[in-house]
């Protein structure tokens, strides 16, 4: 082998191994950013606002994007922070407490002298009361108690009859019982569904506190009254809502998983999903309404929705790509949230310019919507598209720019590949003013029950997670309807024993949480 040979073979493995060494550095980078995201997942603030993004360092909207001026250009002054009415500052001049109390029993309580010191020690007269003085107002807290309510029925004769041997016996009539051959009534159900999907108690603890009260009863019981309860008394509201929900024309949609036991055909540790659907923060009634489903196939939204032809708010997932004939509206505040995952522990760094700045571009649409929250849907769009429209239209250049700038399986190069494969979705709100920017209303919705789940863990079976889906969905309803969620509860489970739903399906207008009534019996 001559010389030249030589160093031509030399000159191709040097290139082969720097070429190697290369994708080791791309690996090691990718791992070590991975590592960062998972132990920000894991031990980091969970809160999306930019001015806590980094425990050490307040970043402002003019900030985000800009720690290296050579990466400034033409669009920068879109970044610029929309300008707000400053607040008004509050202070504790006009702060009456009796505000506080508002609305709660009062009771006074006064305390005398003993009849033996209501003499003058100076002149030994007998005092007499020349008034009071008011000292302060305290909160007194008195604790649940149990009691057993024990039914009787009067019965009347009518004497005349029974001389004639006619039947002339009359009996009062009495409510039907919640559950048949059961203790159970409204207000201890409802306490019940309360403590677990509001509270987010496990029944477990709910036994314990029940045993404390002096009733022992075991978490099984309490199962059974929310199943059984939900199934024939609720579940026909829920399907009344759903009804009400699929008239309107702006929704939301999200899903989360849950583990549900005993479910036919699948192991206890595979996962189920549970769907929430939401009507709109613009709305005239405020629905949710909860799915429970074995899978996430996108064939469960297409089932919900059959019929439904608006707007539909979701974020990325494509198994909502099956329900069709809808104008799908992408979120922002997950595309944010992608930028937001790329974000370097250090934020003064090179590599924190590029995440920061496409967070700066979200973050001037989520500013320019609050001044527009007010508007009229009409004028709403109309500003839209004057002032969001150029923003969109500068995010977009940038991001296709920069996008062959970062390596593709990169956090930043998700988060951009993220936005560009979902352009047209992502501007489906300019269309309509009634469309809103994200898909937090659903997110919120569906937070309760995440939270629930921390702490009891899974569905005991497959008819425990539809009942968990019946009263998510009440509850959640009657939040968003301003009503007190247990009044609500207890008002359904008071009322509709009795009635044969199917014969009078009328009766669930009535139950319904705008109603006359019902907002009047259960309002916060």
């Amino acid at each position: 082998m001559d010389n030249n040979s030589l160093i031509k073979t030399l000159q191709t493995t040097i290139e082969s191994q720097n070429k190697t060494i290369e994708g080791l550095r791309e690996e090691l980078k990718k791992a070590n950013e991975n590592m960062e995201y998972l132990i920000k997942k894991l031990y980091g603030r969970k809160t999306e606002k930019t001015s806590a993004i980094d425990g050490q360092l307040v970043i402002s909207d003019m900030e985000l994007g800009l720690f290296n001026e050579t990466e400034n250009d033409e669009d920068s002054p879109l970044l610029e922070p929309v300008v707000f009415e400053k607040p008004i500052k509050k202070t504790r001049k006009g702060y009456k407490r009796t505000e506080l109390y508002k609305g709660l029993p009062s009771y006074d309580q006064l305390f005398k002298l003993e009849e033996s010191k209501q003499i003058c020690p100076v002149d030994g007269d007998k005092l007499k009361v020349a008034g009071k003085k008011f000292m302060r107002s305290e909160i007194k807290y008195v604790p649940a108690e149990v009691s057993v309510i024990n039914i009787f029925m009067e019965t009347y004769e009518c004497r005349t009859c029974k001389k004639e041997n006619r039947a002339g016996m009359f009996n009062a009539s009495t409510p039907e019982p919640i559950l048949q051959h059961s203790y159970a009534t409204a207000s201890s159900v409802a306490w019940t569904m309360y403590q677990k999907y509001v509270q987010a108690v496990p029944l477990y603890r709910q036994e314990k506190d029940w045993k404390q009260m002096g009733f022992p009863i075991s978490r099984g019981t309490l199962s059974n009254w929310i199943i059984k309860t939900s199934d024939e008394w609720l579940n026909p509201v829920v399907e009344k809502l759903q009804e009400e929900l699929l008239k309107d024309k702006y929704l939301h949609a999200d899903e989360t998983p849950v583990q549900v036991l005993n479910e036919e055909g699948k192991k206890n540790t595979t996962k189920s999903y549970m769907w929430v659907y939401s009507t709109s923060v613009n709305s005239d009634k405020g629905i949710r309404v909860f799915k429970y489903s074995p899978g996430r196939s996108g064939d469960n939204a297409k089932e919900f929705l059959k019929g439904f032809k608006g707007y539909l708010h979701t974020d990325g997932f494509s198994g909502y790509g099956k329900v069709k004939d809808i104008h799908h509206c992408l979120c922002w505040a997950h595309t944010r949230r992608y930028f937001k995952d790329a974000l370097p522990k250090d934020m003064k760094s090179k590599e924190a310019t590029i995440p920061s700045k496409g967070i700066a571009y979200c973050n001037q649409l989520f500013d320019w919507e609050r001044k527009f929250k007010d508007l009229s849907p009409e004028n709403r769009k109309i500003k839209r598209l004057e002032k969001e429209k150029p923003v969109l239209e500068a995010f977009w250049s940038w991001a296709e720019n920069t996008n062959e700038q970062v390596l593709p399986k990169s956090k930043i190069g998700k988060a951009l590949q993220y936005a560009l494969n979902h352009k047209e979705k992502l501007e489906t709100y300019l269309e309509d003013g009634n469309c809103v920017i994200s898909n937090n209303i659903a997110e919120n919705s569906i937070r309760p029950f995440t939270v629930g789940r921390k702490n009891w863990t899974f569905c005991g079976s497959p008819e425990g997670a539809k009942a968990s889906a019946c009263v998510y969905s009440l509850v959640e309803t009657a939040k968003s309807n301003g009503l007190n969620q247990y009044k609500y509860l207890e008002y359904l489970l008071s009322r509709l024993p009795g009635y044969n739903l199917q014969n009078h399906p009328h009766i669930l207008d009535l139950m319904m949480p705008w109603d006359e009534k019902v907002q009047k019996s259960c309002k916060s």
